[in-house]
């Protein structure tokens, strides 16, 4: 990959088997919540890349990524391994689903979507700008900074159904206004545009990035 090294500032545990890589940004470096980059690592001799959405809300100086490790996958253990001042090698940012501004935000989240959901919450929120974030996951991470956003005024729903049996995230949603967010996989994002059918978006309208 033709990219840039960087420095590892930090690498916390989020919850579960997830981390947050705290990387220190390169001088020309610009992103915003929502977008993603391509990280790469030389894993056993063979340098391996996947993608990443940025999980912080800015990217001024450093910037921080939320890595599912898979004990079995590839780059994601790797990655988890890593002590501060060690180098990874990213490219982007890349997509055109992230925050502009907005004055009033509505991210829905699965799994791993989460990520962008704080970043873009917290951005929106230290704007001024109302937030909404409903995330699906058996196992929820980055419970803290949620915590944090629902003290601070945003409209949190954490569950483990699916959306169309959460009777709570389509109350929640029923009720929001503002731009729309889809972060997740292809079964998260197919239940998450027929459920903002139902309660009166328009699921053309929103900005929706498909992890795969």
């Amino acid at each position: 990959m033709d990219g840039t090294e960087v420095e590892v500032k930090s690498v916390s545990n989020v919850g579960g088997n997830t981390i947050a890589l705290e990387i220190e940004a390169p001088s020309d470096f610009s992103a915003r919540p929502g977008q993603f980059l391509q990280v790469a690592g030389t894993v056993d001799g063979e340098e391996i890349t996947r993608h990443y959405t940025l999980s912080s809300p800015d990217a001024e100086g450093t910037f921080e990524i939320t890595v599912a490790v898979d004990p079995d996958g590839e780059l994601g253990p790797w990655l988890a391994a890593r002590d501060a001042g060690e180098t990874v090698e990213i490219a982007g940012p890349f997509g055109r689903s992230y925050y502009e501004g907005e004055p009033s935000v509505v991210v829905l989240a699965g799994g791993p979507g989460v990520g962008p959901a704080v970043g873009i919450g917290e951005r929106a929120l230290a704007a001024g700008g109302d937030v909404t974030i409903v995330y699906q996951d058996d196992a929820p991470v980055h419970e803290e900074r949620l915590r944090e956003l629902e003290a601070g005024g945003a409209t949190v729903v954490i569950t483990d159904e699916p959306l169309p049996e959460s009777e709570n995230a389509r109350t929640v949603l029923s009720r929001a206004d503002g731009q729309v967010f889809i972060y997740g996989f292809t079964p998260f994002l197919t239940e998450a545009r027929d459920v903002l059918a139902t309660v009166g978006h328009d699921p053309d309208e929103a900005k929706s990035e498909n992890f795969g």
